[in-house]
This record gives C-alpha cells, sequence and structure tokens, in this order.
C-alpha cells in the first residue's frame, strides 16, 4: 500500500509541476501598469465580462468586476470606449471605466458577422465559471498516516463576508490495506491577492473541523484454514489546515494537514465544474 501512495504521490506531483510552470508565465504576461482607452463595438457581454471590436478590428475580452465603473446595460452592438489596465494574458484586460459612446446613444452599431477567436471565448466561459457563486466539483488524491488512497465530492458557496472568502464543504471516501474511512470536511478558503480575481491562477488558504469515521481490519490465519479477524471502529474529529493552487478551468492541486484525527496529510487533485 505504500507504494501504491508513493505512486499516487508522484503522479500528483508530476501533474502539479506544469502547471505551477505556466502559472510562472500568467504572471510576467501582459503585466505593464499603464491604462488604456479604447474605442469599439461590443460584439459579446456578460455580468462579468465583455468582448469589445476595436476600430482596427482586434478583439479583446474585458473583465468586469466590482469596482469597474460601467453602465447598468451593456447590449451587443453597443458603441463604448472603455477605459482599461493589462490582465494577466495577451488579449484580457480589466476595465475601469466603460462609457456608450454617442451613436450608441440613438442607435446600435452594426454587429459583424465576424466570430470571436475560439481563445476568446473559452477565456470568457472559463471566467464566467469562476465567478459563479456555487460550483460543484471531484477531487482524488493519497493520504499518509494512515496510508489510503481517497476520492471525493466537493461544493463552493460564496463569496461570504469578503469578495475572496469562500464556504467550501467537502466529503471524502478512502480505502488502505487494513484502514476504510469517511470524512466529511466543512471547510473556508481565502483565495490571496496574489493575482486578479479572474486571472489564470489563483492559490488560497484555507482551514476548518473535519469529521472522520474509519475502520481498521486484521486477519490472521491459523492452522486448519481457519481466520481470526480484529476490528475496530473509531470517530474523529480534528482542525483541518490547507493550501491550494486553482487554475481558471476548473483544475486544482491541494495539501491539507489535519490535527487531532487523522490521515495527517493529504495531497489531492480535483476539478471543478
Amino acid at each position: 500500500m505504500k507504494i501504491m501512495c508513493a505512486a499516487v504521490l508522484s503522479c500528483l506531483v508530476a501533474t502539479f509541476a506544469p502547471v505551477a510552470a505556466l502559472c510562472q508565465q500568467s504572471a510576467i504576461v501582459d503585466t505593464q501598469p499603464e491604462e488604456r482607452t479604447i474605442t469599439g463595438i461590443i460584439v459579446s457581454s456578460t455580468a462579468n465580462t465583455m468582448v469589445v471590436k476595436t476600430d482596427s478590428g482586434r478583439y479583446i475580452l474585458f473583465v468586469l468586476d466590482r469596482s469597474t465603473v460601467r453602465p447598468r446595460v451593456l447590449p451587443a452592438g453597443t458603441g463604448v470606449t472603455v477605459t482599461s489596465r493589462p490582465g494577466d494574458e495577451p488579449g484580457v484586460r480589466t476595465a475601469s471605466l466603460v462609457t456608450a459612446s454617442e451613436i450608441a446613444q440613438t442607435a446600435k452599431v452594426p454587429v459583424s458577422d465576424e466570430p470571436i477567436p475560439p481563445e476568446l471565448r473559452q477565456i470568457e466561459r472559463q471566467i464566467n465559471r469562476q465567478v459563479r457563486k456555487y460550483n460543484v466539483g471531484v477531487r482524488a488524491g493519497a493520504a499518509l498516516d494512515p496510508e489510503i488512497i481517497f476520492g471525493g465530492v466537493h461544493a463552493r458557496f460564496g463569496p461570504i463576508f469578503h469578495p475572496d472568502i469562500f464556504f467550501r464543504p467537502n466529503a471524502e471516501i478512502g480505502f488502505g490495506e487494513v484502514t476504510t474511512q469517511i470524512g466529511l470536511n466543512l471547510e473556508a478558503v481565502y483565495r490571496l491577492p496574489l493575482n486578479v480575481r479572474s486571472g489564470r491562477w489563483s492559490a488560497y488558504l484555507g482551514a476548518g473541523p473535519g469529521f472522520a469515521f474509519g475502520h481498521r481490519n486484521f486477519t490472521e490465519a491459523q492452522s486448519g484454514n481457519r481466520n481470526i479477524d480484529f476490528g475496530e471502529f473509531d470517530w474523529h474529529t480534528g482542525l483541518n489546515v490547507l493550501t491550494g493552487l486553482e487554475y481558471r478551468n476548473g483544475m486544482f492541486i491541494e495539501f491539507k494537514a489535519t490535527a487531532y484525527a487523522t490521515p495527517h496529510f493529504r495531497m489531492m487533485i480535483g476539478y471543478s465544474f
């Protein structure tokens, strides 16, 4: 079982390495602090994003956050002037001021039938999924002390009390050589302000109580083809402390330590839908 857990941990580390490298790349792309003013026509808009075709024919995806000053309604076809700052990747910027142009007050500007570039469409969908107030996901990983392999599900609600705090309960079931364990964790996570909320990646910290029900079973062979089973049930309440890295496409990797209960350390990879 130890060999299997080590193999799973190695796979998780191998998966995490390219993600970490990608995060480092995203942190250095288009990070100049200067603001720019761009004019164009809205070709797509949601509550959190807006795609504008500029006067030069370029498509730009703008992120609309809590600090953006804008009209309440921004329908497709409206001419706009947008003051923005760079995002963390080419073609994406965060809008600080959106103003409808004079022509938009009397009639909408015709929208070209030319499709929005697929890469911007994909980023737009990912950003809107990332800022949803509720989502669910799955997770899997390995734990030490005891050595088990586990899988589970989670949900995320929020933000609560603060734009970067979320409630994220999760349930897990794990199997080991002699241990079976079912756990329920009521955790809250805080997204660290290392990147924009709609950026390519975000780091987070969290904590919360964990409740685990476990069963250990030992079998000893006796003469005459008889086996003797030794089993015990136990219940633990502990405190979980965790940290992780979440990618905008929904994938995340997480490390969790538990005090007063088992398992004492977990490493997992998951996906939020």
